[in-house]
């Protein structure tokens, strides 16, 4: 019947030109939550119990790897870096470990360290200033930069560390220094190459153009590397500059739970996993998604805002009555698939939610009817008509705990008329 009824839908998204993405390539997920994320002014560092179950989530929605800490800031994180790799190791999660670091042998020595101890070659994330603009505020020589970089990139390999080069500021380099900086690394042993949108400056055709030039280097270097982009959502464009770089020939996007991160944020992971299953890209289990924002949410004490999309309080809650009334009428068809998409984009279904029903002053007497059906109380039309008149003289959606005052209130005046009438 479903195959029947996705025909209701025209989808222009797929009708004429849309992003490629050859099939044969997997899209892999740098999740930075532990480390890019917890840069955010506004979060409370979670307990090291709250990063553990952080950590399993991440396994049961597929994430690839994940950013667990920056070892050179100091003995306390270098302790939180090894119990999270130590985590990994001991229940074989499917979460590959990296751990970021300047480019200098200072940060790179506790990640070899602990690799060694905990018995798993954590990926150092090497990261240097790219741009002009930071170049001159911090008056490097960009000559320093190559030789800090490639010296950095070798110490690492050469002691059993994969190494990701990441040039912070990438979207606002010149091209040429691009190529001399990545040439430089890859030579050293890079194994990954990472394009920064470090404050949130590119717009999608910006992506696509500084990945494909990369790309192109990379191919003419070594085709083996792989090619990572890392974004900001400044301009509130960081999903769809990584979808963007996907199309682009990126391997691997990056993003933290929420967006949570510095200033406005990271690239919210959780949409652009979202966004990416619905265009057939992954097909990731994401059941877990919601519970996974949900609960970093809470860890870090960032509160999700109710409009936020898919995962926020009002993702999929109506409390108008035509839009009630469809969906409604959907379900009576017997259809979930139908009722999930009649007044959604997004089906909550896919990602473990339900559509909710809500009375309160834009309602129709149909909202009230399916609130009285699936809280088990009779349909009768004075009930139906008493609530109705209740939301129609509020200002907000009713609670239901307000809901189930007013079914008290009918049933107990219907018992007392029945025993009037006796």
């Amino acid at each position: 019947m479903t195959e029947n009824l996705e025909s209701l839908i025209y989808d222009w998204n797929v009708s004429g030109e849309k992003p490629a993405r050859p099939s044969s390539r997997k899209v892999d997920f740098d999740d930075e939550t532990l480390r890019d994320g917890l840069q955010s002014p506004s979060v409370t560092d979670p307990s090291i119990d709250e990063k553990i179950r952080i950590l399993h989530y991440m396994h049961a929605i597929g994430i690839d790897n994940a950013d667990i800490g920056l070892p050179g800031a100091g003995v306390h994180v270098q302790k939180t870096v090894e119990r999270l790799a130590r985590e990994i190791v001991d229940n074989r999660l499917s979460v590959y470990p990296s751990a970021a670091g300047r480019t200098h042998e200072n940060d790179v020595k506790p990640i070899i360290e602990i690799s060694q101890r905990v018995g798993i070659a954590i990926e150092a994330d090497l990261f240097i200033g790219s741009s002009p603009i930071r170049q001159f505020a911090e008056e490097w020589d960009l000559d320093w930069i190559i030789k800090q970089s490639a010296q950095a990139v070798r110490f690492a390999t050469e002691n059993g560390i994969p190494v990701m080069y990441v040039t912070e500021d990438t979207t606002r380099a010149k091209p040429e220094d691009i190529e001399k900086l990545y040439t430089a690394a890859i030579e050293a042993g890079a194994k990954r190459i990472c394009v920064c949108d470090t404050v949130g400056h590119a717009t999608p055709w910006g992506a696509r153009n500084v990945i494909r030039f990369v790309v192109a280097l990379r191919d003419r270097l070594n085709p083996e590397v792989k090619v990572d982009w890392h974004g900001h959502s400044d301009r509130g464009l960081g999903v769809i500059n990584s979808i963007a770089a996907l199309e682009a020939g990126a391997d691997r996007v990056h993003g933290s739970a929420a967006g949570i991160g510095e200033r406005v944020g990271n690239t919210p992971i959780d949409l652009l996993m979202v966004n990416l299953k619905l265009m057939g890209w992954i097909d990731n289990d994401l059941t877990q998604l919601g519970d996974y924002v949900k609960f970093v949410s809470g860890a870090v004490r960032i509160p999700l805002p109710d409009q936020y999309p898919v995962f926020g309080r009002d993702a999929f809650r109506t409390g108008t009555g035509v839009h009630a009334a469809a969906i409604i009428k959907a379900k009576k068809k017997g259809s979930e698939w139908l009722a999930d998409r009649v007044y959604s984009g997004v089906p909550a279904g896919m990602f473990g939610l339900q559509q909710i029903i809500e009375v309160g002053p834009m309602c129709g007497l149909s909202n009230v009817i399916y609130w009285l059906a699936a809280h088990g109380y009779p349909q009768e039309e004075s009930l139906a008509k008493e609530m109705f008149a209740l939301a129609k003289n509020t200002n907000r959606v009713l609670t239901d705990e307000e809901l189930h005052a007013c079914a008290r209130r009918w049933e107990e005046s219907q018992q007392v008329a029945r025993v009037a009438e006796r």
